[in-house]
């Protein structure tokens, strides 16, 4: 279990206030990344954010590799478990109607 550190720092002009080297290296942190303040009744909780969005992305290839399939078949098969999951929960469309995801064609359609 790590050990909680403490550290004095100042608030400079504009409300700069600068990490201990220390923190930054132990956490990763470089200039622009972002940190969540929580003020709990005059403690301040300083947490780092992690991008959600690059780190969903590197999960989502590497599970689309692990599986073998192409990016396009990928996208294929999400199209096709959310018109599923559209008809399973709203039921099948009316006659002629699309799904409105462009997965389902009707005789009115060009091929």
């Amino acid at each position: 279990m790590d050990r909680s550190a403490s550290s004095t720092v100042q608030l400079r002009s504009r409300g700069v206030l600068t990490l201990p080297k220390a923190l930054r290296d132990k956490y990763d942190l470089d200039e622009g990344d972002a940190l969540h303040l929580v003020d709990v009744d005059g403690t301040f909780v300083l947490t780092p954010m992690q991008p959600v969005v690059p780190s969903l992305a590197r999960e989502i290839e590497r599970l689309r590799e692990e599986a073998g399939c192409t990016t396009n078949e990928l996208l294929t098969r999400l199209r096709d478990e959310r018109a599923a999951l559209t008809r399973e929960h709203y039921g099948d469309p009316p006659d002629g109607e699309r799904s409105g995801d462009g997965a389902e064609e009707t005789e009115s359609d060009p091929p």
